[in-house]
C-alpha cells in the first residue's frame, strides 16, 4: 500500500492505492476530512471496432448511503438510479479528462468513483476528479495527465480552497478549478454576481492551490506507477486521406462559404454521399465509416484554416458578432409567465410556474435533507436539430444544461421571506445551432420578468469558443454548432450588468493561458451586454402583478401552540377550511402559516376562518356578534368564528330583562363588548355597555382582500 498526503491552506488530501480494488485497472481512495471516495478505472483489452469517431469512455459516479450512516427510503432499501447530483458529478468527472486520451483510443474506459464515507461537510465531487486522475496516471491506461481540482470559495474578501459545506453558505461564489501542467483545462461556477477580474483572481488562486496535487499524482507515477501499454490506436489511413482530400477539398471550399447551415449540410451530406459511391467498393478495404472519418478531419482542417488564416468564420460573422436575436414574452395565454428567445438559430421557449411550500423538492442527500424551492428543468427534443430519435425522459446532457442554467438564475432569485413562491422554470428547445442553454438563461429571465417574480437583476448569457493552432488562436463570440464540434473550446459565461453568476469551461485541447481565459471573458461581458439591452427592450423590470391563474400566497403569524387548534384532531379543521373555500394551507413549526389560492374571494374565506380560530378576544374590546343559544339567564353570542361568549340577561339591555328570549332570538346580529375572560378562559360579554361607549367601534378580523390592499 502507498500513502501520499497533500496539505494546501492546512486541508490535508490522503490519497492511497494498493489497499483497495487491486483488480481493477488502477484504483485510488482519496480522503479529505471524513469524507472518503475510492476510484477505480479499468480498460477493455480489444477496442470496439465500430467506434470511429468517439472515445467510449464512461463515467459512472455513485453515493453509498451507508457512507453517511443511512438507510435508504423507499420499499427495496437500496440505492436506486442515479440523483441529479451523481449524474453532474459524472459529467464533471468526464469533461476534464476525457481531452487527455489519446486521439484514436477505442479501447472502452470505466471510471468509477463511489463515496463511501461522507462527513457531511466536505463535497466529494472535487476528491472524486482528483481520484480519477490519480487512478489513471498510476494506470497502464494511456492518459496525459495528471490533473488537480479545487474548489474556490470567497469569504470576507478572502479566497478559500475547499471551502466546505456550511462556508459556501457564506460565500458569494463557489468555483471548481482543474487544471494540468499546462494551464486550466475545466471551470464550472456559480456566483453572486462577482467581477470579471475578482472571476480571474480566483482562477489563478485556484490553480496555484492544485499544483500540488498535480505534484503529488506524479511522485506516486515514480512510486507506484505501471508502464503505460500501448494499444492499438484508429487511424486514418493516409492513402485515404489523399484521395478524400484530392475528392472533397475544393467542394469543401464551397460548401463553408453557403451561410445557412441546411445549404451546408445538405451539400455535406451529398459530398458523403459521392464519396461512399467511389470508394466504398467491394475490391477495396474501405468502409463508410473510415470515409466519413476522412471527410470529417478534412472538413475540420477547412474549418479552422477558414478562421485562422481567412479571419473569417463559416457563416460570414466577424469574431465578435453575435447572431440575429429577437425576445417575446406572454407567448402562452394560461401559463403564468413565458418567454420565447431566439438567437440565430437556438430557440428556447421557456416557462415559469408559480407554486406553494407544498411544491417544494426534497432533496435526501449525503450531507443531509433539504427543500428546494426554485427549479429549472431543459429539455432538448429530437425535432429541435431535425432528428427522429426516441423521447425517454431527460439523459444526461438534459440535466447538464439544465444545471447550468438553474445556477445561473438561482443567485438573482427573491429571498423566500420576501416571496413565497415554489418557482419552476421549463425550457423547452425548439431549435440548436450552438448554445441552448445560454438561451435558456436568457429564456428563463424573459419568462420570470412576465411572471411577476422579484428577481434582483436580469441575467443573459453567451457561449465563446477558440481555435488555436501553436501559438495562433482566434477567439470566437456566439459560436455555432460547426464552431462547438470542430473548435478547441466552449467556454459558457452567464450575468447580469454587475458582474457573473455562472461559468462553465470545457476544452478539447490540453489546457489554455490566463491570457486566453483573460481575453474570453472580456469579450464575454461586451456580448452578454448586447444580449441584455435587447432583452431589455421587451421587458425591463419585473411584471407587477402575478398572472391571474397563479396562486396568491398570504402569510399569517400564529402562536406556535395554536397549530394544534388550525389542524384539528386528525386534520379535520385544516380540511374542512381547505374543502370549504379550495385553498392549500402550508404550516411551519414556528407558526408561520401560509394559505394559498387563485380564488380571492375563497383566500380571503379562509384568511379569516384562521383568524377566528387563532385570534384570542381582548377584554375591553367591541365585537359584532351573532346569536347562537339563548337560555332563561342570557345569550351565548358567536365573536369570532368558533368563539363563543356569553351576554348575561343583566347586561342585554339597559332596563330590567326577566328572560332572554324577551329581548333576542338565534341569528340577531349586535356589538357586544368583551367585560371579563375569567381564569377558565369563558368569555363574559356586554350588549348594553356596547351601545354605550361611542368611542369605540365594533372589531372584526380584516379579510385577506383588505389586507392585501394594505
Amino acid at each position: 500500500m502507498h500513502t501520499f498526503k497533500v496539505e494546501i491552506e492546512g486541508k490535508e488530501f490522503i490519497i492511497e492505492t494498493g489497499k483497495m480494488a487491486k483488480q481493477a485497472t488502477g484504483s485510488v481512495t482519496v480522503q479529505l476530512g471524513g469524507t472518503v471516495v475510492l476510484v477505480t478505472v479499468v480498460c477493455s483489452k480489444e477496442p470496439k471496432e465500430d467506434k470511429m469517431d468517439m472515445l467510449p469512455l464512461f463515467v459512472e459516479y455513485q453515493e453509498r448511503t451507508y457512507a453517511a450512516g443511512k438507510i435508504p427510503g423507499g420499499f427495496f432499501k437500496r440505492e436506486g438510479r442515479p440523483s441529479e447530483k451523481a449524474i453532474l458529478t459524472s459529467r464533471l468527472i468526464d469533461r476534464p479528462i476525457r481531452p487527455l486520451f489519446p486521439k484514436g483510443l477505442r479501447n472502452e474506459v470505466q471510471v468509477v468513483a463511489m463515496v463511501i464515507s461522507a462527513d457531511g461537510e466536505n463535497d466529494p465531487d472535487v476528491l472524486a476528479m482528483v481520484g480519477a486522475s490519480a487512478a489513471l496516471s498510476i494506470s497502464e491506461i494511456p492518459f496525459s495527465g495528471p490533473i488537480g481540482a479545487v474548489r474556490v470559495g470567497l469569504i470576507d474578501d478572502t479566497f478559500i480552497v475547499n471551502p466546505t459545506f456550511t462556508e459556501l453558505e457564506n460565500s458569494p461564489l463557489d468555483l471548481v478549478v482543474v487544471g494540468n501542467k499546462k494551464g486550466v483545462v475545466m471551470l464550472e461556477s456559480e456566483s453572486n454576481e462577482v467581477s470579471e477580474e475578482k472571476i480571474i483572481e480566483a482562477i489563478d488562486f485556484g490553480y496555484q492551490k492544485l499544483s500540488k496535487l498535480i505534484e503529488a499524482q506524479e511522485q506516486m507515477v515514480k512510486e507506484c506507477g505501471v508502464k503505460k501499454a500501448s494499444p492499438q490506436l484508429k487511424e486514418i489511413d493516409e492513402e485515404l486521406r489523399k484521395k478524400v482530400k484530392e475528392a472533397a477539398a475544393s467542394k469543401l471550399d464551397e460548401i463553408y462559404k453557403l451561410s445557412q447551415r441546411e445549404q451546408r449540410q445538405k451539400a455535406r451530406d451529398l459530398l458523403l454521399k459521392e464519396l461512399v459511391e467511389k470508394l466504398v467498393t467491394e475490391e477495396s478495404e474501405i468502409s463508410d465509416k473510415d470515409a466519413k472519418a476522412a471527410l470529417t478531419e478534412l472538413e475540420k482542417k477547412t474549418v479552422r484554416s477558414l478562421i485562422l488564416d481567412k479571419k473569417r468564420r463559416v457563416d460570414g460573422r466577424s469574431f465578435k458578432d453575435i447572431r440575429e436575436i429577437s425576445c417575446e414574452i406572454g407567448v402562452l395565454p394560461r401559463t403564468h409567465g413565458s418567454g420565447l428567445f431566439t438567437r440565430g438559430q437556438t430557440q428556447s421557449l421557456t416557462v415559469t410556474t408559480l407554486g406553494t411550500g407544498t411544491d417544494e423538492q426534497l432533496i435526501d442527500a449525503l450531507e443531509g435533507e433539504k427543500f428546494k424551492s426554485f427549479m429549472l428543468h431543459y429539455n432538448f427534443p429530437p425535432f429541435s436539430v431535425g432528428e427522429v430519435k426516441p423521447m425517454r425522459g431527460p439523459g444526461r446532457r438534459d440535466i447538464g444544461h439544465g444545471a447550468l442554467a438553474e445556477r445561473a438564475l438561482r443567485p438573482v432569485m427573491p429571498k423566500k421571506e420576501g416571496f413565497p413562491y415554489t418557482v419552476r422554470v421549463v425550457s423547452d428547445i425548439l431549435e440548436s445551432n450552438g448554445s441552448s442553454s445560454m438561451a435558456t438563461v436568457c429564456g428563463g429571465t424573459l419568462s420570470l420578468m412576465d411572471a411577476g417574480v422579484p428577481i434582483k437583476a436580469p441575467v443573459s448569457g453567451i457561449a465563446m469558443g477558440l481555435v488555436k493552432e501553436q501559438d495562433k488562436f482566434a477567439i470566437l463570440t456566439d459560436i455555432g454548432g460547426v464552431e462547438d464540434h470542430l473548435g478547441d473550446m466552449d467556454f459558457k459565461v452567464a450575468g447580469t450588468k454587475d458582474g457573473i453568476t455562472a461559468i462553465q469551461l470545457d476544452l478539447k485541447i490540453d489546457g489554455i493561458t490566463p491570457e486566453i481565459i483573460q481575453q474570453t471573458l472580456k469579450e464575454a461581458k461586451e456580448a452578454r451586454l448586447i444580449i441584455l439591452d435587447k432583452m431589455l427592450s421587451v421587458i425591463a423590470t419585473p411584471k407587477n402583478d402575478l398572472s391571474p391563474y397563479a396562486p396568491r400566497i398570504v402569510t399569517l403569524q400564529i402562536k406556535p401552540e395554536k397549530i394544534k387548534d388550525v389542524i384539528g384532531p386528525g386534520g379535520k379543521v385544516i380540511r374542512k377550511i381547505t374543502e370549504e373555500t379550495g385553498v392549500t394551507i402550508d404550516i411551519e413549526n414556528d407558526g408561520t402559516v401560509q394559505v394559498a389560492s387563485s380564488d380571492a374571494d375563497g383566500l380571503s374565506r379562509a384568511i379569516d376562518i384562521i383568524n377566528g380560530i387563532t385570534k384570542e378576544a381582548e377584554v375591553g374590546k367591541i365585537y359584532q356578534s351573532t346569536v347562537k343559544r339563548i337560555m332563561d339567564f342570557g345569550a351565548f353570542c358567536e365573536i369570532l368564528p368558533g368563539k363563543e361568549g356569553l351576554v348575561h340577561v343583566s347586561e342585554l339591555a339597559d332596563k330590567f330583562v326577566k328572560k332572554a328570549s324577551d329581548v333576542v332570538k338565534v341569528g340577531d346580529e349586535f356589538p357586544v363588548k368583551v367585560i371579563e375572560i375569567d381564569s377558565l378562559g369563558r368569555i363574559n360579554l356586554s350588549r348594553k355597555q356596547a351601545q354605550g361607549t361611542q368611542e369605540d367601534k365594533p372589531h372584526n378580523p380584516k379579510s385577506g382582500k383588505e389586507r392585501k390592499k394594505q
